[in-house]
């Protein structure tokens, strides 16, 4: 049997100006693209910068509150009623201490709101959270325990004026 390669003859190499116009080609077509993407995204960036700028004029002018109280927590439309917004909690496990965990809890108060209560409930909350093990809080029935747990260490602070903590985020990484 004959060698295929043999009854074709010698291969034929490409040329290098071959090479070189399709490469030349590529670049052309690159560009065009990427010049292309850009005018159509740059009017956007603009335009959200100019927002930005409005928002914080804006803010400016309103003593620099802006969404956050003269206390510091960040308030939920529903503030007014009652529900406060605490600051991310952002802390370790106790066991495996390389995983991380984020909560973002809202406070339901029975009557006006206590800044200073809140506060010292966050604080509790952090202290609470980097004692906990990851094997505590899996699964379902592990964030309803952390839930009632943390129900629980809010009415002992609390002493029952607040009625009610909710969960808005809550991660493991």
């Amino acid at each position: 049997m004959a060698d295929v390669p043999a009854l074709e003859g010698p291969q034929k190499k490409a040329s290098p100006l071959l090479l070189i116009a399709a490469l030349a080609g590529l670049t052309v077509v690159g560009g065009g693209g990427g010049w292309l993407v850009g005018t159509m995204v740059a009017p956007k960036v603009k335009q959200a910068q100019e927002e930005q700028k409005a928002a914080e004029e804006k803010k400016a002018e309103h003593g620099g509150k802006g969404e956050k109280g003269a206390e510091g927590l960040p308030k939920m439309p529903g503030a007014a009623a009652g529900v406060v917004q605490l600051d991310p909690i952002t802390t370790n496990l106790a066991y495996p201490s390389e995983n991380w965990i984020r909560l973002e809890v809202a406070l339901v108060f029975k009557g006006p709101v206590d800044t200073a209560l809140a506060e010292s409930i966050h604080q509790d909350i952090v202290a609470y959270m980097r004692t906990v093990s990851l094997q505590q809080i899996q699964g379902p029935r592990g964030f309803e325990y952390l839930r009632e747990d943390l129900q629980e260490r809010v009415d002992v602070r609390s002493e029952g004026r607040v009625s009610k903590i909710m969960f808005r985020t809550f991660v493991i990484e």
